[in-house]
């Protein structure tokens, strides 16, 4: 049974969290969201090709390596994306305001998401 709304809802109780998303970049198509205050279709295929574009350039480099998470550092807020371990095509998204959240603890709470979600 899929976890993806609690793990989610997890993810946007973290300090200074604004949304949460699982995505499918094979797609670009969210597979669960939380919170409010942006546009996530919009992000989620936004942030598809972020990750499409480091699969390749590490492919393109030969690295025999995974991405463990990208952080995109904005002005205002920081955006972790993290390809899941066991299904590595769907990735968790989270946003968080920068003046309000722990980047350290955020990317911790994500990591143990990783683990714990089931689809």
């Amino acid at each position: 049974m899929s976890n993806i709304t609690p793990s989610l809802e997890s993810l946007v109780a973290v300090d200074g969290a604004m949304v949460a998303a699982l995505v499918d970049s094979s797609t670009g198509m969210l597979l669960g969201e939380a919170g409010s205050g942006m546009d996530l279709e919009t992000a989620a295929a936004g942030n598809t090709e972020v990750v499409r574009a480091k699969l390749r350039t590490v492919k393109s480099l030969g690295l025999n390596d995974s991405i463990d998470d990208i952080l995109i550092t904005l002005s205002s807020q920081y955006h972790i994306i993290r390809p899941l371990a066991k299904t590595p095509e769907v990735f968790i998204y989270l946003v968080l305001d920068r003046a309000k959240s722990n980047l350290a603890l955020a990317r911790m709470k994500v990591k143990e998401i990783d683990g714990q979600l089931e689809l």
